[in-house]
């Protein structure tokens, strides 16, 4: 078995035209920046790039795969190099059992199939040319139809507090608007780790997921995880999620909890801490807030002793997130040791401390081993490294 880095969450900002997909994503994320910037300075091997519903994407990756940039494998994937592509699609699901708007993720073997499901997408969206659009079908017939074209299934940053399955979705279980032998596994999103999903109990039986949700080039694996299979392949991808044929997330790479934007309860007005017992922010006097992840799974866990054996979930910082570690001070790393996965994983703390200061290496240490000092996020808003 090989080890492949995996992040399965990156949006297209923008067309090869320049026509706008995922609004809010940067004008530099076109599919072919994407896999560029993904194999060259990231250095990950499996991407999913969940906005391939939209027309023109299409177009662009057929256009490569004319010019041979862009194949095929027999398993399932496209490969541009040593770099796989998940072909995928993001939607919003707000069907007549939905408490609230809920995203998805779903993936396809082969480019002729993702063309399938665009066709019927387009009788089912408002704009097919859009990212996390709202599909007006059910939670389950969309299943189904992704299932229909061998696909995979996975709600997505399901505990944030907007659009997603336990933030406002459902009440208390995914059964209410899911079949739930339908889902392949569960995106945690950048405010909850393994120990904090694992407390609810109907999601024992799923594999998690860490992904970065980027929405612009340098934001690609600030989370992702390493899959453990013989190829990287849209197969292998189905088979480490069901742990199959020894295939499996080896380990989950991601932020701490307290860095996410929505970990901890905060007042919507000022985005200071909210105390939920008395019912008013103390910094304000605002009686609204935004339900942080910490507090929504305290509702949602369930009694009794979990025993579920878990890929460790590695409290890893992002290089970007690095106090003093600018572009420019990043640029030289990456010109040094190639790829950012290689400086994380691989490159010896001695061999950086040549490059950049001592002070910084140090906290590209800290990163690695989970041991910086954090200042909890919410509302919106990152949490803050506080070693400086």
């Amino acid at each position: 078995m090989k080890r492949f880095f995996t992040d399965l969450h990156i949006h297209i900002g923008r067309t090869f035209t320049g026509k706008p997909v995922k609004i809010t994503g940067a004008k530099s994320l076109t599919f072919t920046n994407i896999i560029r910037h993904a194999r060259n300075e990231k250095g990950l091997d499996i991407i999913g790039i969940i906005d391939c519903h939209s027309p023109e994407v299409i177009l662009e990756i057929e256009d490569l795969a004319q010019k041979g940039l862009v194949t095929e494998h027999s398993d399932g994937g496209l490969q541009y190099g040593d770099l796989t592509i998940i072909p995928g699609s993001e939607l919003e699901i707000y069907d007549e059992f939905c408490k609230g708007p809920i995203h998805v993720l779903c993936f396809f073997p082969t480019l002729s199939a993702m063309k399938v499901f665009s066709a019927w997408l387009s009788g089912h969206l408002k704009n097919i040319t859009l990212s996390s659009q709202r599909i007006y079908a059910s939670g389950r017939i969309l299943q189904k139809k992704v299932k229909e074209l061998d696909g995979l299934f996975i709600p997505a940053h399901v505990f944030t507090p907007f659009k997603s399955l336990f933030g406002k979705g459902v009440e208390r279980s995914l059964s209410e608007v899911f079949d739930p032998g339908l889902i392949d596994a569960i995106e945690l999103g950048l405010s909850a780790d393994t120990m904090m999903a694992d407390q609810i109990a109907e999601l024992h039986r799923y594999t998690f997921l860490t992904n970065s949700d980027a929405h612009s080039l340098k934001k690609i694996a600030r989370e992702y995880q390493i899959l453990e299979m013989e190829s990287p392949t849209f197969a292998g991808l189905k088979k480490a999620l069901a742990e199959k044929e020894k295939c499996k997330v080896k380990a989950n790479f991601g932020l701490d909890p307290l860095l996410g934007k929505y970990h901890q309860t905060v007042c919507s007005e000022c985005f200071a801490p909210f105390d939920g017992a008395k019912g008013i922010c103390r910094n304000c006097g605002n009686h609204k807030f935004i339900k942080g992840v910490a507090d929504r799974i305290s509702e949602l866990k369930s009694s009794g002793e979990l025993l579920v054996e878990r890929p460790p979930y590695i409290h890893q910082v992002p290089l970007e997130f690095i106090p003093g570690l600018g572009p420019k001070m990043l640029e030289k790393l990456l010109n040094h040791f190639g790829t950012e996965m290689a400086i994380l994983h691989d490159v010896p703390l001695s061999e950086i401390s040549k490059v950049i200061p001592e002070k910084t290496a140090r906290l590209i240490e800290k990163a690695r081993e989970g041991t910086l000092n954090l200042k909890a996020g919410g509302g919106g808003k990152y949490g803050k490294i506080m070693d400086i």
